[in-house]
C-alpha cells in the first residue's frame, strides 16, 4: 500500500514542510532509512541521523528545529513517538483482512451465543453457555470454556485457553499461549507432609483494554475473583496468582510474578524479573525496577525502588556503589591489619 505525505498528516494531524505528494510504502529506522520509506525521530540523539537518512518522509516532534537543509519531507507532529505509534496502527489495520464466521472445523455448542461478525477460526473450541460479543476474533486452537462471557472487538491468538465462567470485557487482546483461569496454587499441609488441594472455585475478570502476552498464566480466585482492571498490560511468561488485584493502566514486564491475593494500584511500572510476594499492597504510580523482590506494602505513591529486597532506588544506587567496592577495601583492610601486627 502506497500512502502520501499529504494522507499521513491528516491521519496524524501534522504539518507538512516539503513535497506533500511523496509516496511512501513501507516503514524503516532512521538511520537505516531507504527511498520509499517512514522515518521518526522522537529521541534527540537520533538528530543526526535527520541530515543523511535516505528516508522519503520523516516524523519529527514540532519542538524540534532543523539546523539545515535536508531531502526527506518532514511532517512535524505535537509527539513524534504516539503519532509513529498511531500510524503503525492504521498500517496494521489496513493489511488485516477481517473474517468472520464459524470455521467447519471449529465447535461451537449450541447453547452459547455469538454476537456478529464473530470469527471461529478451525480447531476452536467454545463450551456451554458463553456469551460472544460482536466482532470478537477467536483464532485457532482457542479452548473457551462453559459459561465464559467475551465483550466486542476481542482478539485470542492460537492457542489462548480461557477456562470457565471467566468474564472478558470490550477490546481486549490476548497472544498466543495465554492462560485465563487455571486454578491457583492453594494447598493444605496434612498428616504425613500430604497436601490436600484447595478448590479453586472463583474466576478471572478482565476489564476493558487490556492486553495479554504470550504464555502468561492468569489464576482463578480461591473464592471471588481475581481482577486485571482496565488498560492493564502483561508482558509474555508473566505469572499472575489467584485473587490477585492489579489497577488500572499498571504495566508488567517479561517474566514476573505476583503471589496470592496482593493487589497492585494504578499506573504502576513493573520490571522484568520482578518478584512480588503475597498478601501485600501496592499504591499507584510505583515504578520497580527489574529483578527487585517486593517483600512488604508500599505506601508512598510515585515511590520508585529496586533491588531484593527492594528499597528507594537513589539509596540502592548509593549503596551498590559500596557494595562494588567491597573487594577492594577488604583487601585493603587485610593489609592494614597485617601493618598493625608488625607493630
Amino acid at each position: 500500500m502506497e500512502i502520501s505525505a499529504k494522507q499521513i498528516s491528516e491521519i496524524l494531524n501534522g504539518e507538512v514542510i516539503g513535497n506533500e505528494n511523496v509516496l511512501i510504502s513501507n516503514i524503516s529506522k532512521i538511520e537505516e532509512g531507504e527511498k520509499g520509506t517512514l522515518s521518526f525521530i522522537a529521541n534527540p540523539k537520533y538528530e543526526k541521523f535527520l541530515y543523511t537518512t535516505e528516508s522519503s518522509i520523516v516524523l519529527i516532534n514540532k519542538t524540534l528545529v532543523v539546523a539545515k537543509e535536508i531531502e526527506p519531507t518532514i511532517i512535524k507532529v505535537d509527539d513524534a513517538y504516539k503519532s509513529f505509534a498511531d500510524l503503525l496502527d492504521f498500517y496494521q489495520q489496513s493489511k488485516i483482512k477481517s473474517k468472520s464466521g464459524i470455521h467447519k472445523l471449529a465447535y461451537v455448542d449450541e447453547t452459547s451465543t455469538l454476537g456478529t461478525d464473530v470469527l471461529v477460526d478451525a480447531s476452536a473450541y467454545i463450551g456451554e453457555n458463553c456469551v460472544i460479543g460482536n466482532n470478537t476474533k477467536i483464532h485457532p486452537q482457542v479452548y473457551v470454556g462453559d459459561n465464559v462471557k467475551i465483550g466486542n472487538n476481542v482478539v485470542l491468538h492460537p492457542g489462548v485457553k480461557i477456562y470457565h465462567e471467566c468474564v472478558i470485557k470490550d477490546n481486549c487482546i490476548f497472544h498466543a499461549g495465554a492462560v485465563i483461569g487455571s486454578d491457583g496454587f492453594g494447598f493444605a499441609p496434612q498428616e504425613g507432609d500430604d497436601y490436600k488441594k484447595i478448590p479453586q472455585i472463583g474466576n478471572v475478570i478482565v476489564e476493558e483494554n487490556v492486553e495479554i502476552g504470550a504464555n502468561t498464566t492468569v489464576d482463578r480466585a480461591t473464592i471471588g475473583s481475581t481482577i486485571l482492571k482496565r488498560g492493564v498490560k502483561l508482558d509474555n511468561h508473566v505469572q499472575i496468582a489467584h485473587n490477585v488485584v492489579i489497577g488500572e493502566n499498571t504495566v508488567m514486564a517479561s517474566h514476573s510474578a505476583i503471589s496470592g491475593s496482593s493487589s497492585i494500584g494504578k499506573n504502576c511500572m513493573i520490571g522484568g524479573q520482578v518478584g512480588i510476594t503475597g498478601h501485600i499492597s501496592i499504591t499507584d504510580r510505583v515504578k520497580v525496577a527489574a529483578q527487585s523482590g517486593i517483600g512488604k506494602e508500599m505506601k508512598i505513591k510515585g515511590e520508585v525502588v529496586q533491588g531484593s529486597p527492594s528499597f528507594n532506588i537513589r539509596d540502592y544506587q548509593k549503596s551498590y556503589v559500596y557494595f562494588r567496592k567491597l573487594p577492594d577495601m577488604n583487601n585493603r583492610i587485610s593489609e592494614i591489619e597485617k601493618q598493625l601486627k608488625k607493630l
